[in-house]
């Protein structure tokens, strides 16, 4: 099969999982007990208020015909005006989701990064006390929720030694880059800001490492099972017959096939860090989308809440996609049988 007929093939069920997902979340917020009108205009509105909002939101009307308005609305870019902070709710997703994403990204790196390098070594030294340390660091690092490494980093790294901040994205007095995209280090570096560059750097820091360790430390058991898997096979074997150095057959032979399944989960906690972030976001004060999210889930904002669950699951469908894509680069197999070959 021909990749872009594949690639086509893919997005195309893509738009059937993404509308079923708006179907099932749009009923999902609007049957949660509880008028989303009266909770916008506060108990002391006259009943005239409320039903006038009501008729503005649609709340009157059966719910299929809720969803078919909704559904108008998203498809000309409308996804309603929030109940929480009285702006459009597209305005506000585009304020908040740079700032979760920028943080994923920087938690994502050093997931790949350092998670691939301490299963390496796990792998290359198994049995060893290198091993030994590095399997009980992952025990630990999977053991322990972010927001307990958050305070802690927060408590001995921000505040006791103050080596880096531990609020917002940017120290007081430090000039914002001109929004371009959103993301400050990008922002920063496309402005030649670079004093703003290594200021929102030192602000990702903690709440990145603090977000990225449970999935690092799974990242590195996976990839050192695999690794350890892969070093029994023959053509491992083979290369070591061959005389060919360890690191050539570790680097060239060993590595490329046993990072396909560290790839596929890391997609998934990559993904899954946007919608997890809250926490870490809450503790750091970041304003992200994740923050947004529970903010207008508490207040019972059903618009924002759909808008901000589907934001999630485009995340979601794209990194699946961009998963299968690398996977299929790594591993030829794949795409042989995409071909029917």
């Amino acid at each position: 099969m021909n990749f872009s007929r594949y690639l086509l093939r893919r997005l195309g069920y893509s738009v059937f999982v993404l509308l079923g997902l708006s179907v099932v979340v749009f009923i999902i917020a609007r049957l949660v007990p509880g008028d989303p009108a009266r909770a916008a205009l506060g108990p002391r509105a006259t009943q005239e208020a409320v039903e006038a909002l009501r008729a503005k939101l649609h709340l009157d009307k059966p719910i299929y015909v809720q969803y078919f308005f909704w559904l108008r609305s998203v498809f000309r870019g409308d996804f309603g005006e929030s109940l929480y902070t009285r702006r459009p709710v597209i305005e506000d997703i585009r304020e908040f989701l740079p700032a979760t994403l920028e943080l994923a990204l920087f938690a994502g790196l050093f997931m790949a990064v350092f998670g691939l390098l301490l299963g390496v070594l796990s792998a290359r030294y198994a049995n060893t006390w290198v091993d030994n340390v590095i399997r009980v660091l992952a025990y630990l690092g999977i053991a322990t929720p972010a927001t307990v490494v958050a305070n802690i980093l927060i408590l001995l790294v921000g505040m006791y030694y103050e080596v880096f901040p531990t609020i917002g994205r940017l120290g007081p007095g430090i000039s914002a880059p001109p929004r371009l995209t959103g993301l400050l280090t990008l922002d920063s570096l496309l402005s030649g800001n670079w004093i703003a560059l290594v200021d929102a750097l030192k602000h990702l820091f903690l709440p990145a490492l603090s977000l990225s360790l449970g999935g690092l430390f799974q990242e590195a058991r996976i990839t050192r099972a695999s690794m350890l898997e892969n070093a029994r096979r023959d053509f491992v074997a083979a290369a070591r017959a061959y005389g060919i150095p360890e690191r050539v057959v570790v680097a060239k032979y060993l590595f490329k096939p046993s990072i396909i399944p560290t790839v596929s989960i890391l997609g998934l906690d990559f993904a899954s860090l946007i919608g997890n972030a809250f926490l870490v976001e809450l503790l750091f004060n970041w304003p992200g989308l994740s923050r947004y999210g529970i903010n207008v889930m508490l207040r019972k904002d059903i618009e924002a809440i759909v808008a901000v669950v589907m934001v999630l699951g485009v995340v979601f469908t794209a990194v699946n996609i961009l998963v299968d894509i690398v996977v299929a680069y790594l591993d030829p197999r794949i795409r042989l049988v995409e071909r029917g070959e």
